[in-house]
C-alpha cells in the first residue's frame, strides 16, 4: 500500500511510514526520515520563495519555533526553488524583517512533491502542504491549504499537544480542546466496543471517575 502511494504519486496515507528520501537542504544534506528519528517533525511546502503570503508564514514558524523545540518537533520547509533561491530569502528576511529562520528549507526539483501529492493541480509549484509525523516516522496528521490562505501555526502546535496527549494517556480530544464547547478542557474516553465495557462506563461515571452524557460519550478531566 505504502509503495503504491509513492510511486503513484498520490497523497500518503495517515498511519503509513513517511518515506524515506535524501533531500537537499539550505543547511545541507537530510536523511527523512531517518535523521530525525525520535523526534516530531512538521514538513511543510509552500508555493515559492520571495512571495508575500508565504514571507508572512516563514516568518510565524520562526516566531513560534521555541515552542515546536519545547514538544520535540523539527520544522523542515519545501519549494520547487533551489538552495541558492532559499538562502538569498532567508538572508532577505533577516535584513529586512530582524527574523532568522532556523530550520532547513529542502530545494525539490519536483521529485519530493509527487511523491507526497504536493504538486498543484497545474504542476507549477507546491500547494500549501502539512505533514505531521511522529518520532517513529509515521504519518500522523496531513493538512492542505489553497495559495491565497496562510495557514496558522497555533492549530498545528494544537494538533501536536493533541496527538502526543491522546497516545500518552489513551484518550480521545474534542474539538476545539482545550476550549471545547462542551467539555471545556476534558478528553473523551474512547468509545466502548462492547456492552460490558458500556456498563463498566456508566459504573465508573456513578462512581465520579468519568462524566457521561450517555454510555458512548464519555469525558474526564485529565
Amino acid at each position: 500500500m505504502e509503495k503504491e502511494y509513492e510511486e503513484t504519486g498520490k497523497i500518503p496515507l495517515i498511519g503509513t511510514q513517511f518515506p524515506k528520501m535524501v533531500v537537499n537542504t539550505s543547511q545541507g544534506m537530510k536523511k527523512l526520515p531517518m535523521d530525525y528519528k525520535g523526534k516530531w517533525v512538521v514538513l511543510f511546502s509552500h508555493p515559492a520563495d520571495f512571495t508575500p503570503v508565504c514571507t508572512t508564514e516563514f516568518v510565524s514558524f520562526q516566531k513560534h519555533y521555541d515552542q515546536f523545540k519545547k514538544l520535540n518537533v523539527e520544522l523542515i520547509g519545501l519549494s520547487m526553488d533551489q538552495v541558492f533561491s532559499h538562502i538569498k530569502w532567508i538572508d532577505w528576511i533577516k535584513e529586512q524583517l530582524d527574523v532568522e529562520i532556523k530550520f532547513p528549507i529542502i530545494a525539490d526539483h519536483g521529485e519530493v512533491a509527487r511523491k507526497l501529492g504536493m504538486l498543484h493541480y497545474k504542476a507549477t509549484n507546491t500547494v500549501r502542504a502539512v505533514f505531521i509525523i511522529d518520532p517513529k516516522g509515521t504519518i500522523r496528521a496531513i493538512l492542505y491549504y489553497p495559495s491565497e490562505l496562510g495557514r496558522n501555526m497555533k492549530e498545528i502546535l494544537r494538533m501536536i499537544k493533541g496527538l502526543k496527549f491522546a497516545e500518552e494517556h489513551n484518550v480521545a480530544i474534542p474539538a476545539n480542546w482545550p476550549e471545547n464547547e462542551l467539555i471545556e478542557d476534558k478528553v473523551i474516553i474512547p468509545p466502548a466496543g462492547d456492552v460490558e465495557t458500556a456498563k463498566d462506563r456508566l459504573a465508573h461515571a456513578k462512581a465520579g471517575e468519568y462524566e457521561c452524557f450517555d454510555w458512548w460519550f464519555c469525558y474526564k478531566k485529565e
